[in-house]
């Protein structure tokens, strides 16, 4: 697959969750703007989401040799970047987004979205993702696993021996 059709493949899921869905919801669910510092604070997380979510693309595209797409997966593991501090940045960073449009929109129902959204990951990561990484990646994988968090990041890099 050409690299330019893996990285629109790549952005197919997010896209839909993170902006398709929430102009959905917007359109059949009113939304109540709360003001000025709450729609800046909206900006900051979505532009920061939308950042993340972006360079784990391109981190997979070019480090991992693949996509976030079940058919046309990573090849390597991908343990650099964002990924150094918490084991699922691009979760993060469309949550982030979804959080940021909640706020600048006044969105209750997009604000739920992200909840129901990271919920279904949670459980995805921890009885699909997870167990299909250790197949495929074996020891690497583990080793990461053990050394960094699933969703709070860490605040430092782990020393290596």
């Amino acid at each position: 697959m050409g690299l330019i059709l893996r990285a629109i493949s790549a952005l197919i899921l997010p896209t839909v969750v993170a902006l398709v869905v929430p102009f959905l919801l917007l359109n059949n669910y009113p939304a109540d703007f709360l003001g000025s510092i709450a729609q800046m604070v909206g900006i900051l997380l979505f532009v920061s989401g939308l950042l993340l979510s972006l360079l784990c693309i391109w981190l997979f595209l070019y480090i991992g040799r693949g996509t976030i797409m079940p058919w046309d997966p990573t090849r390597k593991l991908v343990a650099v970047g964002p990924y150094q501090y918490v084991r699922n940045p691009m979760i993060s960073g469309v949550i982030a987004i979804l959080a940021g449009e909640a706020l600048f929109f006044g969105s209750l129902a997009i604000g739920l979205l992200a909840m129901v959204f990271f919920l279904i990951n949670h459980v995805y990561f921890i009885y699909s993702e997870e167990p299909g990484l250790e197949k495929r990646f074996g020891e690497s994988y583990r080793e990461y696993k053990r050394n960094v968090p699933r969703w709070i990041p860490r605040l430092t890099l782990k020393q290596k021996d």
